[in-house]
């Protein structure tokens, strides 16, 4: 196995926020997680876009293995500081990379400096890992998830569903979230297969305690059959589009 890359030197909040090392600028677009069991909003989910609202591959498409560090600590620091700027006050879930954590209990300092610098609750902060993103050391993963959920933040794994290791992730890193993967919930009501998937995750997860979230909603009928399989957490166009710098309306 690999060893990790040596730690680089540590940034202050300040210099995260200004984008030190990196040869790029970029900004946040906010998208609604709505609980339909008492029509609030439960959380919202911090979508990296360019300085002037561009796609999110124009920003992430510069990340490299020299820079990744930089932008996953600028990445954090800019969902908080934007967040705060327009009065977020609902959960804020933060996608990190896991790779580009050296020591989760070193590397969190940063976004602990923002936090209080911006008054904003640790206790509101969710970070999310992709199931999909390449881990080659698992009990590193497993390492800065405990660490995480130890400082207070909630963790979550995002496009459940979309790998290979399946229910053994929730073994192995005990999430307090997990969101659907829109290739599960695209058309969900016209497939027994899928319905049969998500249902025994649904069973699984409330015995260990684990919230869902369904993820990629764009029809009343996906909305329709997941209700019915006992999820309440819903994101996807079908209730807002992602909004630059601010918070959506969503259309219940």
């Amino acid at each position: 196995m690999a060893a990790l890359p040596q730690s680089p030197p540590p940034l202050s909040c300040r210099a995260c926020r200004d984008g030190a090392g990196l040869d790029f600028t970029f900004s946040m677009a906010f998208q609604p997680i709505v609980n339909l069991d008492d029509h609030t909003i439960f959380a919202h989910e911090a979508l990296v876009r360019g300085p002037l609202g561009e796609p999110a591959a124009t920003i992430l498409d510069q990340v490299t293995d020299l820079n990744r560090y930089q932008f996953d600590q600028a990445a954090r620091v800019k969902a908080i500081e934007v967040g705060a700027r327009i009065g977020l006050d609902t959960l804020l879930s933060i996608n990190f990379l896991p790779n580009a954590v050296y020591r989760p209990e070193t590397c969190i300092r940063v976004t602990l400096e923002a936090a209080q610098e911006m008054a904003f609750p640790t206790s509101r902060i969710i970070f999310e890992v992709n199931e999909a993103e390449p881990i080659g050391d698992r009990a590193h993963l497993r390492g800065i998830f405990a660490e995480y959920k130890r400082r207070g933040f909630k963790t979550a794994i995002d496009d459940f569903g979309a790998g290979y290791a399946g229910l053994s992730l929730l073994a192995d890193f005990e999430p307090d979230i997990i969101k659907l993967d829109m290739a599960l919930i695209r058309n969900v009501h016209l497939d027994r297969t899928r319905q049969a998937i998500i249902g025994g995750t649904v069973q699984t997860c409330r015995l260990l305690g684990i919230t869902i979230i369904a993820e990629g909603i764009e029809s009343d009928d996906e909305v329709t059959m997941l209700r019915d399989a006992g999820i309440s957490l819903f994101q996807g166009y079908r209730f807002a589009r992602p909004r630059f710098e601010g918070l959506a309306e969503p259309t219940w």
